[in-house]
């Protein structure tokens, strides 16, 4: 990377930052204004550089001074205009296609390593043999015990066809094994999973962003849960972090009619036209329909909440969404680099602003600040309009989208993260054949089901009791008898989460923790004041 690429790129900004006047801090220039500035900062980086160049000790390392010159300068304008990598901007094109190319596992890190939680079936790491609580020992000769999931995922990763050398270790195996596996197409859904709760419920965990399938994947899972007798539907945004903008708005189309206003972008220059999206044709579903989201739900999920709000369609449970309600558009830069600036903001259907504000604090602050039930915190008092919903309810701008009814997450402890790490450990080892007389609950390869049936999986005192023991043995862990048994119910769903994990999938484990989530509880509870609330707006009309 050159130095004329940090120049062009450091051009490109400053002209997307005073033509678009970001978010009304810069006044419009004139075509005039604008080259004066635009060369006077030009001219300053690279005298800048001169000196750098000429006086420096050592040796200047050309692109990480673009890189860092070029995200310093964007995150004076807002959090969300960035600088991406050649790497990062792959993987932002990968993750709106919903497939990138990998070997196909979901990974998670424990103690002492990142270790195999599931495989995805029919992807290179099916046909090579891989297996749940496999661990990363090296990944092309390189020693991986002491990587993040986010360095395994990066080094795993790359182009089709090529091979990726991994050495794993395996439970009640004595020494690691080596796999050669070609790297293929691995699929990054947008719904996780999807089942029937009680009571003609259907639950749908919309939790991987907004890509080019999500509509189509929504459709099938209602489809799906319609012949299974769903009467009614909790839509899972929560940790949702947004994507495409027109798959949000197919999304909202499934529930509310033709031509309504689904989101309005409003820039603040004439550069940036301001304009109402509305809803697009189809079929409307018209049962009860509860949506969640929480402090990881983002930009495109937040638009889905809020005009589902706004209309009354959908009562809202959890607690707060995140509040990214910026536009940013994409430039692509020299040599497969790429950057955002933001260009406007969402509003929801009634006018409310998605934005949270960031004019004060650090960056840091602002990604991980969120005041709201989750984490006690208070926020300050709204200032603004006020605006009411076809519900009648009354929320301000600027807050990102407040629940209908807050639901407070199950609160995460310092014991129950030991008793997590205690639970996958003791079920790798069960699952190995490893745990003496319980040997009858070894697998040789996950079936791959979504779904748990009702008394699956499930932990009796004997199993429980092998549980404690060898989770008291293992001292790594810092348990007690006394810890495991204060916790027995907990213990015991997490258990029976990596069981079911382990036999057949990641989204069969989730559905035994969704099943006694506090706030997914809370949505089914909601459920009929949600048709009442859809029944009203039916009459209004």
């Amino acid at each position: 990377m050159s130095r004329k690429f940090g120049i062009i790129a450091i051009l490109i900004v400053v002209i997307g930052a005073v033509l678009g006047g970001i978010l009304g801090k810069l006044p419009v220039k004139s075509t005039a204004d604008v080259s004066l500035t635009s060369e006077k900062v030009v001219s300053d980086y690279r005298e800048a550089l001169d000196v750098i160049d000429k006086n420096y000790i050592g040796e200047v390392d050309h692109e990480k001074i673009t890189e860092s010159s070029i995200q310093s300068m964007l995150f004076t304008l807002d959090p969300h205009s960035s600088f991406f990598t050649r790497d990062e901007f792959r993987k932002l094109y990968e993750d709106q296609s919903s497939q990138f190319y990998g070997i196909g596992v979901s990974i998670l890190q424990h103690r002492d390593g990142v270790y195999i939680q599931s495989i995805i079936p029919n992807t290179p790491a099916d046909k090579a043999g891989l297996r749940y609580g496999d661990r990363f020992v090296q990944v092309e000769g390189k020693d991986a015990t002491e990587w993040t999931s986010a360095e395994v995922s990066k080094n795993v990763r790359g182009p089709r066809g090529t091979p990726v050398n991994v050495k794993i270790g395996r439970a009640g195996q004595d020494k690691p094994i080596d796999f050669t596996i070609v790297r293929g197409g691995v699929p990054l859904p947008s719904i996780r999973n999807y089942f029937m709760l009680n009571g003609g419920v259907g639950y749908v965990g919309f939790t991987g962003g907004f890509q080019e399938t999500s509509a189509d994947e929504l459709d099938e899972a209602i489809a799906d849960l319609k012949k299974q007798g769903m009467k009614s539907l909790v839509l899972d945004l929560r940790n949702n972090p947004g994507g495409l903008l027109p798959q949000a708005i197919e999304v909202v189309s499934r529930f509310v009619p033709s031509g309504q206003t689904v989101v309005s972008v409003k820039g603040r220059s004439r550069y940036s036209k301001s304009q109402e999206l509305p809803t697009v044709g189809g079929n409307k579903e018209n049962f009860p329909l509860v949506v969640m989201i929480n402090g990881g739900s983002a930009s495109a999920s937040e638009i889905v909440a809020g005009a589902l709000q706004d209309y009354g369609r959908a009562l809202v449970v959890g607690s707060d969404s995140f509040g990214k309600g910026l536009v940013q558009r994409v430039f692509p830069l020299p040599h497969g680099t790429g950057l955002t600036l933001t260009m406007a903001r969402y509003y929801t259907p009634f006018g409310r602003s998605l934005q949270k504000d960031y004019s004060s604090g650090s960056i840091y602050d602002y990604y991980t600040n969120h005041a709201d039930e989750e984490t006690g915190a208070t926020k300050p008092k709204p200032a603004g309009v006020p605006i009411t919903t076809a519900g009648g309810r009354v929320f301000y701008g600027g807050r990102g989208i407040e629940p209908d009814l807050k639901a407070p997450a199950l609160a995460p402890t310092p014991l129950r993260f030991r008793l997590n790490e205690a639970a996958f450990f003791f079920v790798r080892n069960l699952v190995a054949g490893q745990i003496k007389s319980f040997e009858n609950y070894k697998v040789e390869k996950q079936n791959y089901t979504q779904t748990v049936q009702t008394g699956e999986f499930q932990i009796n005192d004997k199993l429980f009791e092998a549980f404690r023991n060898f989770t008291v043995k293992d001292t790594e862990n810092g348990l007690t008898a006394e810890n495991i048994n204060s916790q027995i119910d907990y213990a015991k769903t997490r258990l029976r989460e990596e069981l079911a994990t382990a036999n057949s999938s990641t989204e069969a484990g989730q559905q035994v923790l969704l099943e006694v989530d506090p706030q997914v509880l809370k949505a089914i509870d909601a459920i009929p004041e949600a048709k009442k609330l859809m029944e009203s707006i039916m009459v209004k009309k």
